[in-house]
């Protein structure tokens, strides 16, 4: 089974992923803030197949988290959804290491493909 770990801070956003992606087939895990995700990949050294992350994080941003799991050389997918849409963002998030960039709002049909 696929595991996903899911970065986001809004709870409206992470029970439809988690409802969604749970119906595709796929085991979700969340963490709620950067601090979070940091102790689950770092310290807990859990792997998953893909993260799905934002970008602003309460605690540890999801650029630095990206950056930090480039430099320790886990490239596992990164997906950054988020609501930074400038394409200053999005060049910053694939410099340091994103495999994709998706704009809130989002097109449901189009993050599960």
């Amino acid at each position: 089974m696929i595991e996903i770990l899911l970065v986001e801070d809004e709870d409206h956003i992470v029970q439809g992923l988690i409802f969604n992606l749970q119906i595709e087939g796929y085991k979700v895990s969340h963490a709620k803030d950067g601090n979070i995700a940091k102790k689950i990949l770092f310290d807990d050294q859990q792997k998953f197949d893909l993260i799905i992350m934002d970008i602003m994080l309460p605690g540890i941003s999801g650029f630095d988290l990206c950056n930090a799991l480039r430099k320790k050389n886990n490239y596992t997918p990164i997906l950054m959804l988020t609501a930074k849409k400038f394409d200053k963002d999005k060049i910053n998030g694939l410099q340091l290491g994103a495999d994709d960039y998706m704009t809130k709002p989002f097109n449901l049909e189009e993050l599960l493909t």
